[in-house]
């Protein structure tokens, strides 16, 4: 869309339906196969301020999610179905772009971008694999259950959302015992093996399936995605022990996904362990937590600054497949990736943001990372330059480094 927007005439090739992958359902572009949320929108948060960038370089991705968006309280949240529909037809109502459904299986000979995703066909990836001399690296991410609305127990789940700020979730308190006895469950229950060595999977630490966490200690998941900080039950005036939170998955509030659950368990160990939830007893799973097999590149041995092969500029790599992590921030390697081709083909140097804002602070990252440890990162305040006086307060220092990063993100847009 970056580069139809200026006045090139594009091919986008998409493999589905003539080539599935083991996570995609639907043939539509842009479909949604982990989460449904693109995360916060205050500029405060590092999410909310890449959205911000995002906005300013006309972002298609985020006018679709506006248009197809469900409460969640300070998160940006999509109908699933209605977000890739959006997409679909924005792409295939360009005149510039035409669309084509077949598999590319080889690295193309021209100015190109390969935004492929974690689910590269088998061949492409080879084909990469050849071209960088090195084989790319590889983690797997796990996807979380969702649950049907009507099958939860109305007399224990409550509807609230942290420091009663919004009450776009749904609850499931725990006390102690309760969620002692949940831990040790996971603990004992069986997991998919498929021939791989699942103790050495070399995990995304942002999206770590449950039933590792439970194992690196009996509180881990209590710090994490049942941490039951600013959430109070209505039942007993207090704050729970943990609690499981459920976000809806589509607008008309059907659909629940279990936050942070994401899993590797056998689908009949996940009836048993998440109906053992208080208010899951009767759950009916819309959709089991599974795992499948993302790759990504060692950007920073491999690829030029702004992601393009060393001996080919104009061949450039976006998305997930880079070593960013989420959606916003693959779409938003997407931007970049289309506004320094139609560059490189203007005979113009690519170009990339501060480092001060989310973005820039993203691709430093990618570019001077040590490859031998690199893995995939997500946006958050680490990446960029930091204040030059210590400010103690965390929220007056997110607002600060989001002025800032907001003030030098709109002064670099001129230079385009």
């Amino acid at each position: 869309m970056q580069l139809a927007r200026r006045g090139h005439r594009v091919r986008l090739v998409e493999m589905r339906p003539v080539k599935g992958t083991p996570a995609h359902q639907t043939d539509g572009l842009a479909e949604l196969v982990c989460t449904n949320s693109f995360k916060a929108e205050d500029p405060s948060n590092a999410h909310g301020q890449l959205k911000r960038e995002m906005r300013a370089l006309g972002s298609i991705l985020l006018e679709c999610a506006d248009r197809s968006r469900v409460p969640a309280g300070a998160a940006l949240a999509v109908d699933r179905g209605l977000f890739s529909e959006a997409m679909t037809r924005a792409v295939e109502g360009e005149e510039r772009i035409e669309v084509v459904r077949e598999e590319v299986r080889t690295i193309p000979e021209g100015p190109a971008i390969i935004a492929t995703g974690p689910l590269t066909s088998d061949a492409l990836s080879e084909s990469i694999r050849e071209a960088l001399g090195e084989e790319g690296l590889a983690f797997f991410d796990a996807i979380a259950p969702i649950v049907e609305r009507e099958s939860l127990d109305e007399s224990i789940i409550f509807a609230q959302g942290r420091w009663d700020q919004d009450a776009d979730y749904l609850n499931c308190p725990m006390d102690q015992a309760t969620y002692e006895r949940f831990i040790a469950d996971i603990r004992e229950a069986d997991v998919h093996e498929s021939g791989h060595e699942w103790d050495h999977v070399p995990y995304f630490e942002g999206c770590l399936p449950i039933e590792v966490m439970a194992e690196r200690g009996v509180d881990t998941l209590r710090f994490g995605p049942m941490k039951p900080i600013g959430i109070t039950d209505p039942r007993s005036g207090e704050q729970p022990h943990a609690v499981v939170q459920l976000r809806r998955e589509d607008r008309a509030g059907q659909m629940w996904n279990l936050v942070g659950f994401q899993t590797r368990l056998r689908i009949g160990e996940q009836k048993r362990v998440f109906r053992s939830i208080p208010g899951l007893a009767d759950a009916e799973f819309l959709r089991f937590g599974s795992i499948h097999r993302n790759s990504y590149l060692k950007f920073p041995r491999h690829l030029t600054r702004h992601g393009s092969l060393k001996d080919r500029p104009e061949m450039i790599f976006a998305g997930q497949l880079t070593g960013v992590e989420g959606y916003t921030e693959s779409a938003a390697s997407g931007i970049l990736a289309g506004i320094n081709l139609h560059r490189i083909l203007s005979g113009e140097a690519p170009v990339i943001p501060p480092p001060t804002t989310m973005l820039g602070g993203l691709y430093r990252y990618l570019a001077e990372s040590d490859p031998d440890h690199f893995q995939p990162m997500n946006s958050n305040w680490g990446l960029v330059d930091p204040l030059p006086g210590r400010v103690r307060n965390k929220r007056k220092r997110r607002e600060m480094l989001g002025e800032r990063a907001g003030e030098v993100f709109e002064e670099w847009m001129t230079t385009l």
